[in-house]
């Protein structure tokens, strides 16, 4: 019998983005999520499927190494933002959350990651 192929050529890359008001994800209500897919090709309810993969190509899908843009400077006011993202980047589960002191912060970070 011939070999059978394999199912996918590439490793899946599916999340699912939340953002909420609070300070932790659990005492959080999810006010937006989006669905971000990155393999075989950009796509997803990220209304900037193509610029948030490759934001998350350029740090190899770890969400810890994403860093504040150093021409953003943001006010001190408290209004914590908390992201998560769930789902399974280059065949790896994902299971990351970050809590923001506010959305100027959340913005400087990863660019159009969080920007839904």
């Amino acid at each position: 019998a011939p070999d059978a192929a394999p199912a996918s050529l590439y490793a899946p890359s599916a999340l699912v983005l939340t953002i909420g008001h609070g300070g932790a994800a659990a005492t959080a209500t999810p006010e937006r999520a989006v669905t971000l897919t990155c393999a075989p090709t950009s796509s997803g309810t990220h209304p900037a499927a193509s610029a948030a993969c490759a934001e998350l190509r350029g740090v190899g899908g770890d969400f810890a190494a994403l860093k504040a843009r150093d021409d953003v400077w943001c006010n001190k006011l408290y209004d914590p933002v908390v992201v998560t993202a769930q789902g399974v980047w280059q065949g790896q589960r994902v299971s990351y959350e970050r809590t923001f002191g506010n959305s100027c912060e959340r913005d400087a970070v990863g660019g159009s990651l969080f920007a839904f």
